[in-house]
């Protein structure tokens, strides 16, 4: 099922998509994490939106939307497309995933505007990345059956101040990646039935309207199932944690000359089956 959550009347509501991107009500089932993990309330959310007398609550570039759910963790991998680790100068392909978080301050909703001051930084970065979200709580799982504890896939964008990650003696890759509303995540949760192998999907990044990322996730160095695996061998992963998987090539850093976003900016992460995720910059 393609999941959102949407806001009406300042509550929250689960929502579920058809093909042509109406969405319909299906709270009666439980929040998207509750039907994302439950078959039976899968099962039931999708009687509530086939049912005859089924009316759309609107389309879901209509709505306003918040992150389809709300992890206890987010962890993220560094370096794990094999056309953005070249075009960074490496040479040194690693043997085990980049492993780093951020904080759970930084996720925000599909449609926000992210703020930042420029006395803080005045390198922010944009990178496009499929996120995995945990369904069922694994500890120490086999790369075999990793994916069967993934319960769905979003779109997340790892805001990131490269001059903190990278610019000082410190390298603060957590602090960097941590910014208040630093990890958009959305619009829609696709849940891994309907994905079953996500290194096959379409991915791309358009700032102010250019395509500056286009990639697939199939040039990924360490898989989905793979990073599932390690992550589970050092730390219990529940349901509804998020992992932001990396980034493919032509991030700004990277650019010459460089491309940071600006006030105003728009940035959208595009990803096939998931959608669109927008959000505007504002620098104070």
């Amino acid at each position: 099922m393609k999941l959102v959550t949407y806001v009406k009347d300042g509550q929250n509501y689960a929502g579920a998509v058809d093909k042509n991107d109406n969405v319909f009500d299906v709270s009666a089932a439980g929040d998207v994490l509750t039907i994302m993990c439950s078959a039976s309330a899968r099962r039931k959310a999708k009687s509530l939106m086939n049912a005859k007398d089924a009316k759309a609550v609107g389309k879901m570039g209509r709505l306003k939307l918040r992150a389809p759910v709300t992890p206890q963790k987010i962890l993220a991998i560094g370096v794990n497309y094999l056309e953005h680790f070249k075009e960074m100068g490496r040479t040194d392909l690693p043997t085990k995933p980049v492993v780093f978080a951020k904080m759970i301050n930084s996720l925000a909703n599909p449609g926000d505007t992210v703020t930042w001051y420029t006395d803080a930084t005045q390198k922010m970065d944009y990178e496009a990345e499929l996120a995995i979200v945990m369904g069922k709580k694994c500890y120490r799982v086999s790369e075999a059956d990793a994916l069967s504890y993934v319960g769905g896939y979003t779109a997340a964008n790892d805001f990131s101040a490269r001059d903190i990650q990278n610019g000082d003696d410190a390298k603060q890759w957590v602090l960097g990646k941590s910014f208040d509303g630093a990890c958009p995540i959305g619009p829609s949760l696709v849940t891994s039935d309907e994905i079953p192998d996500p290194q096959t999907l379409d991915i791309q990044c358009i700032l102010n309207g250019q395509v500056m990322q286009h990639a697939n996730t199939s040039d990924m160095l360490f898989t989905c199932k793979r990073l599932v695996s390690h992550l589970s061998h050092y730390m219990t992963l529940n349901p509804g944690d998020v992992i932001i998987t990396g980034t493919t090539h032509g991030v700004g850093a990277a650019r010459k000359p460089p491309v940071f976003m600006k006030d105003g900016d728009v940035v959208i992460i595009q990803l096939e089956k998931i959608g669109q995720l927008k959000n505007k910059c504002r620098v104070l």
